[in-house]
């Protein structure tokens, strides 16, 4: 009985020996995946994982090629290159056999940076409601990078992802800019398009720049080594935590809290005083007021419209909103940014009267509705406008203020992103990289002038293409209008980004004219991408003959009290976006306070000048958050770049 127990176990130990050495399932990067857009007329790189010393082969375009798992299971084989076209089969045979299939060679595009990046097709479906439906690209394909953030190092792998072709279904989850981008190439050059989409909202640039590329940034280099201590990473955000949870408690403990979220369609308004929607609470005598408000509006629609869907437009709402229509909950954001457009289900609305009631919690600055937007409801083709007088109450008044503890979210922290989102796309071969990225580095555009050039670098030496060209958009106008010369840091980042051009091999797209003083992410995206393609195709595919961007400044020189301005890309000509002088030009002495300047056009070139400064040393254009009337442009309507420029004697 002993000597059978024994050899059991013998057994049992020899196949559980046997068993880890068997070889293992060969494994695929999730990018490597079918339906992929591989980089024509380039090397193609295969690779993956595998048993140490297992022999891997990979059939591609009738060519085989074989390679041995390294120590660490890696493998990699290099293919092509490929004309473009398609579709391809590639077979990878280990121990196991994975068949890639509908692979197409074509140009792959990386569009990388911030949430105007990110903002996606479905986020913007009224506006171009059309260019979704018409969406018949199979040669356009999109691949979303999941947001990932690493303090620790760069990843060799991403948590997922699916290469989508551009279809009235799946084009809602592209990037507006980069579709209209690939669209834009793909009707020029009728040559495949891939998007590899990278991008995180409110994100800095020194999240996406490696380690490596951030040595020369002595700051970012402290947090980025902080950062590696995973104990003092969760110690720290375990404190802003803690304290987070007991405001918000005192917050949920106030009486009006409960009461208002029951938010009964019925409710005794007697104490309710009136209030004009759009607009802030700051504003209309509710001063300094963090907390919650309760607006509440009649609606009277015909019995045509009872029990039917609907939808909802309430513009935006600082900071966020729940929404009810006859005590029924439609919609719900969490913070200011979304465009507020809730779908109503059927069975909610009904003849007669309807109570529409909108709970809105702000937590700092001014609360209410965002001017300057959309609100209405829309059932069938009928349109309900909902701007006009209200009602509201106050449910909460925060005592306290939201507490402002240190924290440690992952995706702003130095190298977070590039190591969980850049570093795992690096074997890939691509064309190019399109950045939309800035506005969360306005506080400081002075290290922005050496943090962009330093990205370009770094990605080129991640990539190891010196010459890797790279298209970026300048900040659009956005904040309240200015009238008159001021001081900006939105302008001074915009200027970062103009003397970005002196990195060879860039682009940049101006995009002064088409962002909202009222949002930071505006609509009005497709001339981006528009313009983007246009310097693709000057800069990238040699098209010398397309104007690809609007007056860039080459030149300043003093004539009198004048400054006679040159510019370089002027197409066939300057010209004026509405007709009128240039405007929002000024000039300063050696004090550097400007005065207000005006312009003329006189051939190639824009002459300015001011009673107020008798020697001009320094010129401007288009300096401010959101300057008025920055009307430069070229005759073939693009854009001139705003610019801050010393004026040569």
């Amino acid at each position: 009985m002993k000597d059978r127990s024994v050899r059991r176990g013998m057994v049992v130990l020899a196949w559980l020996l046997s068993s880890t050495l068997l070889p293992a399932q060969v494994k695929l990067p999730a990018l490597v995946r079918d339906s992929m857009i591989v980089q024509r007329d380039a090397k193609v790189k295969i690779w993956g994982w595998a048993s140490p010393g297992e022999r891997v082969q990979v059939a591609l375009a009738r060519k085989h090629y074989k390679a041995t798992a390294g120590a660490d299971g890696t493998w990699s084989i290099l293919a092509g290159p490929l004309p473009a076209g398609g579709p391809y089969t590639i077979d990878i045979q280990a121990s196991n056999k994975i068949t890639l299939r509908n692979i197409l060679a074509g140009d792959v595009w990386l569009c990388a940076g911030q949430s105007n990046m990110v903002h996606s097709l479905a986020l913007h479906q009224e506006r171009y409601k059309q260019d979704i439906a018409q969406a018949n690209y199979p040669q356009i394909r999109n691949f979303t990078v999941p947001v990932t953030a690493d303090l620790q190092g760069p990843r060799e792998d991403l948590p997922g992802g699916r290469w989508k072709a551009a279809n009235p279904s799946d084009v809602k989850g592209f990037s507006v800019i980069a579709y209209f981008f690939a669209r834009a190439l793909y009707e020029k050059y009728r040559v495949p398009v891939g998007i590899i989409n990278t991008s995180a909202g409110g994100t800095p640039i020194e999240a996406w720049t490696s380690e490596d590329g951030l040595r020369a940034f002595p700051a970012a280099m402290v947090s980025l080594r902080q950062n590696k201590d995973s104990a003092y990473v969760h110690r720290v955000n375990r404190g802003a935590r803690a304290a987070y949870d007991a405001w918000e408690a005192a917050v949920r403990s106030e009486p009006g809290f409960s009461a208002g979220a029951r938010d009964a369609a019925e409710v005794t308004v007697k104490d309710w005083r009136p209030v004009y929607v759009p607009g802030y609470w700051e504003d209309q005598g509710i001063r300094d007021l963090d907390g919650i408000v309760r607006y509440r509006r009649v609606i009277e629609l015909p019995a045509s419209a009872a029990g039917k869907p609907a939808r909802l437009a309430l513009g935006r709402i600082v900071d966020a909103d729940d929404v009810y229509i006859n005590g029924v909950a439609v919609g719900h954001t969490g913070y200011q940014y979304p465009q507020r457009r809730y779908q109503v289900p059927a069975g909610v609305l009904k003849a007669g009267r309807n109570v529409l009631t909108v709970r809105v919690t702000n937590y700092h600055g001014k609360g209410g509705f965002v001017p300057d937007k959309p609100y209405r409801l829309v059932v069938d083709s009928d349109t309900v406008d909902l701007t006009g007088h209200w009602q509201y109450t106050i449910d909460v008044v925060f005592h306290a203020p939201e507490p402002v503890a240190e924290i440690i979210p992952p995706r702003s922290q130095p190298a977070a992103l590039f190591n969980g989102m850049v570093a795992p796309l690096v074997p890939y071969a691509i064309k190019g990289v399109v950045w939309y990225q800035g506005e969360s580095n306005t506080d400081t555009p002075e290290e922005y002038r050496k943090l962009l050039p330093a990205l370009i670098a770094d990605w080129r030496q991640q990539w190891q293409h010196a010459a890797l060209p790279f298209l970026f958009v300048q900040l659009p106008n956005f904040n309240e209008v200015n009238y008159l010369p001021v001081e900006s840091r939105w302008a001074s980042l915009r200027e970062a980004q103009r003397q970005a051009l002196r990195v060879p091999r860039t682009a940049m797209v101006v995009a002064i004219d088409v962002g909202e003083w009222n949002d930071i992410h505006p609509g009005n995206k497709k001339p981006i991408g528009d313009r983007l393609a246009l310097a693709a195709r000057r800069l990238v595919y040699d098209d010398r003959q397309v104007v690809s961007s609007g007056p860039v400044f080459q030149g300043a020189r003093l004539a009198g009290r004048s400054v006679v301005l040159s510019f370089r890309e002027i197409g066939t000509g300057l010209a004026t976006s509405d007709g009128d002088a240039p405007g929002q030009f000024a000039v300063a002495g050696v004090d550097k306070v400007y005065k207000r300047a005006t312009g003329r056009i006189v051939d190639d070139a824009v002459v300015v000048s001011s009673a107020f400064v008798e020697h001009p040393v320094y010129v401007r254009y288009a300096w401010g958050d959101n300057p008025a009337k920055a009307n430069l442009v070229n005759r073939e309507g693009l854009p001139a770049s705003p610019f801050e420029e010393r004026v040569v004697e």
